[in-house]
Order: C-alpha cells, then sequence, then structure tokens
C-alpha cells in the first residue's frame, strides 16, 4: 500500500512539474512574441544595418512552425525585395543614418533581376552621398553584385573572392528507372520542354542545351555588365576567364587576387571593419570592440512604412510554384490568388492593377484560375500591368497574357510556352517478383490509368489530346494578347525559355522596365496623378504564430555556416540540392497537366538547405 501512495505522489508530482513547465513556456512564449516584433520606435542616430544572412525573394513563404520546431526542413531567412528597396531609398534621405552596413558574410544570393535592383537602390543611395560599406568573408556572384555598388568593399583576411557565373548539372533518372522497372509515361508538347527530359533520357538533349545557352549567356554578360558599371575600377574579366591562373600566380592567396585587381578595398576582420562604421555612425561603447550604434533593417522597415490611403494601384504577387488550392505565400495557390483578386475588386478606390510574377509556372488549371480573376479587372475597364521579376516562364507566362502590358527587365527568364504530365506505372517491377495485375473492364478507361497493371494505348492516347489540346489554348491566349497568329506563337513556343532582352525582340513582352515603371504605367493609364494614390497590396497576412516561431527557433544556419572558398561553395551546392530535391518532390507529386519551366526554378534563390527529416514525430505534426 505504501508503494501505491509513493506512485501516486511521484506521479501528481510529475503532473504539477508539466503544468509548471507549461506555464512558463507559455508566458516566455508572449514575452519572447512582443520582444520580436519589429519596433519603429527602435530606430537610433548611426549606422543602418542590413545583415542578409538568407535570400532576396519577392514574396517570403509561409514557415511550418512544427517542421521548423522539431528541425525537419532547414528554413533560410527570406528578405522581401521592395522591404529591402525602400529601406535603402529611405535612408539615403534620412540624417539620422549616417552610413548604410552590408553584412554579406552569410548572404545566400536572390534572382538577378532581384540583385540588380537592390544594387541600383545601393547605387542611387550612394549618388546621395550616403557612404555604404560592405563585408564578407567571401564574395560569389551575389554578393558582389551588391557590394559592387558600394563605397567601400571589405573582406576579410581568411577570405577571398571567386564568380562562377549561372549554369549547372541536372539530375537525369532514366537508366535508374529503367533499372527497377518503373515506367514514365510522359505527355508534352514542345520540342524545347526539357522538364520531362530527365524521365526519357539519361543526358541533355541539343535543344535543351541549346535553349538554356541561349539565357545564361546574355544574363551573364548582364552581370558583368552591371558590375563593371557600378565598379569600374575592379579587374574581373581575367578571374572569370582563368581562375585556376590566378589562383596558382598568386599562390593560393584569394585576398591577394581581390585587392591586387582591385575587386575588394580593404582587408580586415569583422572587428576592424567594426570600428571604421563606427568612425562614421558613432561607436557603442556598451558592446565592446568593433561595436557600432545602428538601426536594425526590421526596425527601419517597420518605422518607414509604404503610403497607404486614396486612390489604390493594387498589386497583387504570383510568386513560387503555381499549384491548385490555398497554398502560400511564397507558392502561387490558384485558390488563395484568386481570393485575392476578387476581395481587391471589391474595394471601391481601386483604379489599376500590376502583377507582379516572379513563377516558373505549375499547375495549368491553377494558371488559368488566376487568368481569369485578373481578367476580371479588365472586364471592368481597369487596367491591368503585368512586371515580371526574375522569372515568368510557362504558367508565369500563362497568367501574364491577361495583362494590357508587359514590363519584363533583360535578365528576365520568360517564356517556355508548353505544357505536359507525367504519371509513373510500376507493372514491370512487380512482374519482377512475381505480382501480376488482372480484373474486368466495361469502358477503354476503365481502371485506367493502371499503375499496376499499365497503361493501354487509349488511355496514353486520351491524356496526349487533352495535352495537345490544352497547348493550342496556351498559344491562342499568348496570340490574343500580343497580337499574333497561333502560327506565329508556336514558332517562338514549343516550351522553349528566352531571356528578357530577346523577349522583347520577339514580342513576348512590351518594355523594359522594374516595378515602380510598372506601377507608374498603371497610374497613368488610369489618369492619376504623380502623387495622387497609394499602392495597395494584395496580400495574405503571414500567421504571427508562424512567424514567431520560424524567427525564434529556425535554425540558425548562418551560425552553422563555415568561412573560407571550399566551405562557402559546398554550402551554395547543398542549397541546391535542396532545391532539387523541393523540385522533385512538386513533380513527383503534381497533378493534372503542369505549365512548367523545371529548368527555370535554377533561376530563383533556394528557400530550403537539405537537410534529413526529424522522423515519425515531425511527419506526424506536418499532417
Amino acid at each position: 500500500m505504501g508503494f501505491v501512495k509513493g506512485a501516486w505522489k511521484v506521479l501528481v508530482a510529475i503532473k504539477d512539474g508539466l503544468v509548471l513547465l507549461a506555464m512558463l513556456l507559455f508566458f516566455g512564449l508572449i514575452l519572447a512574441a512582443l520582444s520580436w516584433r519589429p519596433n519603429p520606435a527602435a530606430v537610433t542616430d548611426g549606422a543602418l544595418l542590413v545583415k542578409l544572412d538568407g535570400v532576396i525573394v519577392e514574396e517570403p513563404e509561409n514557415i511550418d512552425p512544427f517542421a521548423t520546431v522539431l528541425g525537419g526542413q532547414a528554413p533560410l531567412k527570406q528578405y522581401r525585395e521592395r522591404d529591402l528597396i525602400r529601406a535603402i531609398d529611405t535612408a539615403a534621405t534620412d540624417d539620422r543614418i549616417k552610413v548604410i552596413v552590408l553584412d554579406l558574410a552569410s548572404f545566400m544570393g536572390g534572382g538577378q533581376v532581384s540583385l540588380e535592383q537592390v544594387g541600383e537602390a545601393i547605387g542611387r543611395a550612394k549618388a546621395k552621398g550616403k557612404p555604404v560599406l560592405s563585408f564578407a568573408t567571401f564574395y560569389s556572384d551575389a554578393a558582389y553584385m551588391l557590394a559592387s555598388h558600394g563605397s567601400e568593399i571589405w573582406v576579410d583576411p581568411m577570405g577571398g573572392a571567386a564568380f562562377t557565373g549561372p549554369g549547372g548539372t541536372r539530375l537525369y533518372y532514366k537508366d535508374a528507372l529503367d533499372r527497377f522497372k518503373v515506367t514514365a509515361h510522359v505527355y508534352r508538347v514542345g520540342t524545347f520542354k526539357s522538364a520531362v527530359e530527365p524521365y526519357l533520357r539519361s543526358d541533355q538533349s541539343p535543344e535543351a542545351e541549346e535553349a538554356l545557352l541561349a539565357v545564361y549567356r546574355p544574363i551573364w554578360e548582364n552581370w558583368q555588365a552591371v558590375v563593371k558599371k557600378a565598379r569600374p575600377q575592379a579587374d574581373i574579366a581575367g578571374l572569370i576567364n582563368d581562375p585556376a591562373g590566378a589562383v596558382t600566380a598568386a599562390s593560393g592567396d584569394l585576398v591577394k587576387i581581390a585587392t591586387d585587381r582591385k575587386i575588394v578595398d580593404k582587408v580586415g576582420d569583422r572587428t576592424m571593419f567594426g570600428k571604421r562604421v563606427a568612425k562614421l555612425a558613432g561607436a557603442d561603447e556598451d558592446e565592446g570592440p568593433g561595436a557600432f550604434k545602428h538601426t536594425s533593417l526590421k526596425d527601419w522597415v517597420a518605422a518607414n512604412p509604404a503610403k497607404t490611403g486614396g486612390d489604390e494601384v493594387q498589386v497583387v504577387t504570383i510568386a513560387g510554384t503555381i499549384v491548385d488550392g490555398e497554398a502560400g505565400p511564397g507558392t502561387a495557390g490558384g485558390d488563395r490568388i484568386e481570393k485575392l483578386l476578387h476581395d481587391g475588386l471589391k474595394r471601391d478606390n481601386v483604379k489599376a492593377l500590376v502583377v507582379r510574377v516572379d513563377s516558373p509556372g505549375g499547375s495549368a488549371f491553377a494558371s488559368e484560375q488566376i487568368r481569369r480573376a485578373i481578367e476580371e479587372y479588365r472586364a471592368r475597364k481597369i487596367p491591368v500591368i503585368v512586371s515580371m521579376g526574375n522569372v515568368a516562364a510557362s504558367g508565369g507566362y500563362w497568367v501574364s497574357t491577361a495583362g494590357d502590358a508587359i514590363f519584363a527587365e533583360p535578365s528576365t527568364i520568360t517564356g517556355s510556352i508548353g505544357i505536359f504530365a507525367v504519371l509513373p506505372s510500376f507493372e514491370r517491377a512487380l512482374a519482377e517478383y512475381g505480382v501480376k495485375a488482372d480484373g474486368v473492364a466495361t469502358t477503354p478507361l476503365s481502371g485506367q490509368p493502371d499503375v499496376f497493371g499499365g497503361f493501354n494505348s487509349t488511355v496514353d492516347t486520351f491524356i496526349q489530346g487533352t495535352i495537345e489540346h490544352d497547348y493550342r489554348r496556351f498559344l491562342a491566349l499568348v496570340g490574343k494578347a500580343r497580337g499574333m497568329s497561333v502560327e506565329q506563337v508556336d514558332n517562338i513556343a514549343q516550351g522553349r525559355v528566352w531571356d528578357g532582352g530577346t523577349a522583347r525582340q520577339i514580342k513576348l513582352v512590351d518594355r523594359f522596365g522594374s516595378i515602380e515603371d510598372a506601377i507608374a504605367e498603371a497610374a497613368k493609364r488610369a489618369k492619376l496623378g504623380k502623387d495622387s494614390y497609394s499602392v495597395k497590396y494584395l496580400e495574405t497576412e503571414p500567421d504571427p504564430f508562424e512567424q514567431f516561431v520560424s524567427g525564434m527557433f529556425a535554425p540558425a544556419e548562418e551560425e552553422k555556416q563555415a568561412t573560407g572558398l571550399v566551405a562557402r561553395l559546398a554550402w551554395q551546392q547543398r542549397a541546391a540540392l535542396g532545391q532539387v530535391l523541393g523540385d522533385l518532390n512538386v513533380l513527383g507529386g503534381a497533378e493534372g497537366v503542369q505549365a512548367w519551366c523545371l529548368e527555370c526554378s535554377g533561376a530563383l534563390p533556394p528557400r530550403h538547405i537539405a537537410k534529413a527529416d526529424a522522423g515519425w514525430l515531425a511527419t506526424l505534426f506536418r499532417r
């Protein structure tokens, strides 16, 4: 009996302890959530510290809080392009900000167009007399694109710089599918629709190579031209053309290469850099050597909100893969975007719409759903202008056909007018183990597509016919929007991707220009005065709990990042692997016809680092 009483006391103590722990955790979370929120009042005289320990994106995505807490995925911090630009532009004319500091030590990049736009904002600040100082351990393409626009470029004594340019490899699965006797049923239209090539080939087709090189080469030339204009004294050509020779001549000293070629201005560790900033911004004596007075990017953005009220030019963002349903932000869920547009039409002061597209496409059904919702604006005589970002391809171009005019940048990747579907079957794999499928059918399509017994010729003809019909519909939409015949569109379609410069020549886009240019054009067509309107972004409000969890408990990838050339490149490849795994997951789980430029996904920054799943607990919570 004494044992039972003792056990009961232990259980009660455990229960009381868990209740107390839960209460402490609850109040701790409330306190942390309150302290986590941006604080506009935290602005102080000194530096604006732009610490980019993540990626620049068009639209930050929602983070799965359970996967984050339990370690099932490693999300990168995501910085909204327009927030960065507004922060830099406002800091450039604010006397409280003495210097803008770019901390690029853990910067993981962004799309080419995003980098160019943020770089231009940095250049504007410099032109207005605001010093812009950057620091990094190692400068890659993306980090240097930003730093080159500034006043001083600092590098750590153990760092350096190297430039790789766009390109890389893809995985091809044909031999593996044959080995495991999996049949990939591929239905497509388009000679250049290379998204499905990994299922059909063991290597890249000549057509895919031709198309991708025709896009990557001008984009790389644009990068070099922008950097050369921003920093004419830098000798980057030799390092780009013969990196091995440059390293050999410098006995492997990357810092020597960077300084001799005037790629960087100063060599020093973070403390030395901080002391240099402190001379301009003032030292923060309480934080130790190298600390300087500053305002964080988050607090500065909160203190400088965009203008609101009055007549509106609305902006809807189509970012990430286009999918069916409510997905997003960061993913363009058809139902979600449609609702945003329908709600936008209910606002009495809407005068124009800008559609910002930064997407490689996805579901053809969702793309058409979004296009129809945009057409509702045009039906009410509301001007619609499309602004293309880093990528507006396949389904991203599908939704763009609803615009009165299309703006793009020379480095935009667009086109990929083509569609496909991929369905697997396992009859050969099952037969290998003596498993056969059999049954009855009342029609030629009964039980089809049969993933166990194989597809019959009827279902193959049926699906291919729908693909060809939808492709003709795609061509007709483009032809109507661009004033071309279906035959003319077909000649530049076939799934081929184009850079923005070429796309303008072949009339897939109307003008070069940023999203600000597109907004100004929309306002002009709506007959709005220059300062008589505000910009209203139609967007899904982020979930406060998800924001809090991702901000407080997200794995600090930048803290784990090793320094130096080899470690940096390995980290980037790990991020690239995460992108590949994400694409494969979407493709493997895709339903219906896809208007998707899979190869274009590489032009967008990685959103996750490849990482092993946390196990059954994380999986359970994600369901």
